[in-house]
This record gives structure tokens, sequence and C-alpha cells, in this order.
């Protein structure tokens, strides 16, 4: 069952659920072909699991490259995958026959308390409003010991793009900052709260190049305060000029910064 998001404190920025998940229903065909910094992501984060769980959960499965490396460092793991996008989970049964699948929100888990000893999501949760729900969710159905481990985008994701835009209109989602992650994720009870950070920078020959992989892996802009019609020529123009000064010797930059957590659920 599908939820709908809940607003968040800046309702300008905050995500409009529904238009999330059409977005990702229309990209899954064609998301593997763009998504080379998703499974370098994903290879990232399993580096991070520091137990050996009986049940799993892959939350924000996408296509299934994360429930696949799962399912094969954990061959005798109950593994069950969880995305908002029908089309995502078809994939993911693909990839990975046999898994049971959840199409929910991870804002509103539909799993029993303490059912799970890992929750695992790799660049999901830039896709909830309210984080704190989350947190507590996870934090609800994990066992004593149980680990939550994620990775996420931070906020200086594609401030090129943000930046050459000027127009009154969000173009690009907000993203938590690490300190804020660490914070939430105390307050609902998580301990050993383990956060790493780095960047990717990536180059493109042009700003289309850019806007065509961004829609590919279902990365709309989805904000609450995007502009509902065109850019006008003259704005989508001036967007272009400001980010072609931007240009390097290896093409334009659109920045990536990754934040990987790691956090315990305390046995005491």
């Amino acid at each position: 069952m599908t939820r709908n998001y809940t607003v968040s404190h800046d309702s300008h920025s905050s995500l409009e659920g529904g238009h999330v998940r059409r977005s990702f229903d229309r990209a899954a065909p064609n998301y593997d072909g763009a998504a080379a910094l998703q499974r370098r992501v994903a290879d990232r984060l399993a580096q991070f699991i520091d137990i050996e769980p009986a049940v799993v959960l892959d939350a924000g499965s996408g296509t299934g490259y994360g429930t696949a490396l799962l399912a094969q460092r954990f061959p005798h793991a109950r593994l069950f995958a969880l995305d908002l996008a029908p089309s995502m989970l078809e994939a993911t049964s693909a990839r990975v026959p046999g898994t049971p699948l959840l199409c929910a929100d991870m804002q509103a888990l539909p799993l029993g308390s303490t059912s799970l000893d890992m929750l695992w999501s790799s660049l999901m949760l830039q896709w909830c409003n309210r984080l704190d729900l989350a947190f507590a969710g996870a934090h609800r159905c994990l066992r004593k010991e149980g680990r939550f481990v994620f990775s996420t985008f931070g906020p200086a994701t594609l401030q090129e793009l943000r930046e050459s835009f000027a127009d009154g209109h969000t173009h690009v989602s907000r993203f938590a900052a690490p300190e804020l992650l660490k914070a939430q994720l105390e307050q609902v009870g998580f301990v050993d709260v383990r956060v790493e950070t780095g960047v990717e920078v990536l180059h493109y020959p042009d700003v289309r190049s850019l806007m065509l992989e961004l829609k590919a892996i279902g990365a709309h802009n989805a904000t609450a305060g995007r502009a509902r019609g065109l850019t006008g020529k003259r704005g989508w123009q001036a967007m272009l000029d400001n980010y072609e000064m931007r240009r390097t010797g290896a093409g334009l930059p659109a920045t990536y910064e990754l934040i990987y957590v790691s956090a315990r659920k305390c046995g005491g």
C-alpha cells in the first residue's frame, strides 16, 4: 500500500509523494543504464555492515541491485524488498526472484515491531519529507542490537544546478546535513551512530546530458515549490549561461555529496 508523504517544515521544498512515485515508475526500464553512481554507493555501503543478519529489509530497492548484493552476501537470510514504485519492485523481483515485495512508504513501514535484524537503504531517504518518521519506524522494526545502515545525499548535491537557476522556484531537492541525520537518529534511540561523507564530481558535455541522466534515474524535481509550467526560453537560457561559467576541461561539473551511516538499536 502506498501512502502519501507528509509535508515537512519547509513546504516550499517538501516533496510530493505521488509525483515521486510516478517518476520512479516511469524510470524503471532505463534506470540501470544511468545508475553507475548508485551502484558504487551501494557497494561502498556494504562495507558498513558488521553483523550477520537473519532478517533484512532493503528499503528503496529500486531495480534490485542492492537486494541482489544482500542476497549474495547473506544467502540464508530472510530478505524483503520495499519500494514506493510498483515498476521498481517488478524489476527487483526479476533480478532476485522469490524476494517478498512491499509496495509502501518508508515513513510508514508496514512491518511488525522488532521484526528485523537489519534495515538497509541506499540512496532512498532523500525522498522522505519526514526523516523523523522514517527513523522512528526503523528503530521500531529493528530487534535489539539490530542495525540501520543507509546512504543518502548531502546538501552539496547538484549545487551547480541549484545555483544556476535564479527564478525563485526550487529546481533541486534539499538534502539533510550529516549532523542533522546523526541528531535525529539519536533522538529516536539509536546509538553508536557512525557517519562518513564523501564527494563525487561527475562531468557532462552539456546540461542536457545531465538532465537526461537525472530523468533516467527518476530524479525529477518533485518539490512543492517547483515551477508548474515549462521554464521560459529566457529563464532556461539564463540557467544555461550560468552553468556554462562553471565549465572545466572535463566538462560541466555536477557534485554529489554522499553520506554513509550505520546505527545500532541499543540492546539494553
